[in-house]
């Protein structure tokens, strides 16, 4: 028979503290405990603590799960409330108007149902159960070309500068690719730089001015990608 931790060993039963540690003089008060032998004496609390803290040592127990790192999904109907949270505060940090940008947009708190059509996905970066960031794609609003747009791409603080953005580029642009579009594009504000150097690094580049209608006429920046 054997114990399954959820860690990183399975232990025997048949392996007891035994193996580790003996104690010995069981009717005195005090404990003597020989441990790969060398000898100490505690008192019998004392003694408790020690064997549990030697025995998870040499099992190799560890006392805390390991955390894995932040996953990019698509987004979950149980995901609107965060991701909704998460567009409006990267918004306001940024002192990005309320009107004509993502923040007036009335999906925004409905953003699974949003995405919930053909050729169009939205995704997010799930930190064991906590909502860091968010990006999506679908086909450009009131554009007859066979181009998407990269829509609503915000990341809280806490999730940059570990490569996040990138990743999350290159799986939007591999959903798109999917869905058989032939360009991407992109509207943006003028003093959201970090962002900018993205889209430039990943292949993006400056237009004259916007495609389509899609109703941010509060973001000046456009930027074209061929995919």
């Amino acid at each position: 028979d054997s114990i399954h931790l959820g860690m990183r060993s399975t232990i025997s039963t048949s392996e007891t503290l035994s193996n580790y540690l003996t104690i010995v003089n069981h009717n005195s008060t005090y404990r003597r405990i020989r441990h790969r032998s060398r000898k100490a004496i505690f008192c019998q609390t004392d003694a408790a603590i020690y064997v549990g803290f030697v025995y998870l040592h040499n099992t190799k127990i560890e006392l805390y799960p390991t955390m894995r790192k932040p996953i990019i999904r698509p987004i979950q109907k149980s995901d609107n409330e965060q991701v909704a949270q998460v567009i409006r505060k990267v918004l306001i940090s940024l002192g990005v108007p309320k009107v004509g940008t993502a923040y007036a947009d009335k999906a925004l708190d409905q953003m699974f149902e949003s995405y919930d059509r053909p050729k169009a996905e939205y995704f997010v970066i799930d930190d064991n159960g906590v909502i860091l960031g968010c990006a999506g794609v679908a086909q450009l609003e009131n554009y007859e070309g066979n181009v998407c747009e990269l829509q609503k791409m915000y990341f809280l603080e806490e999730a940059r500068g570990q490569g996040l953005g990138t990743e999350m580029m290159a799986v939007c642009l591999d959903q798109a690719r999917s869905f058989g579009f032939d360009q991407c594009y992109i509207e943006t504000m003028p003093y959201m730089k970090a962002a900018q150097k993205l889209y430039i690094r990943t292949g993006f580049k400056y237009i004259d001015g916007p495609m389509g209608d899609t109703g941010h006429f509060s973001c000046p920046v456009h930027m074209l990608f061929d995919l």
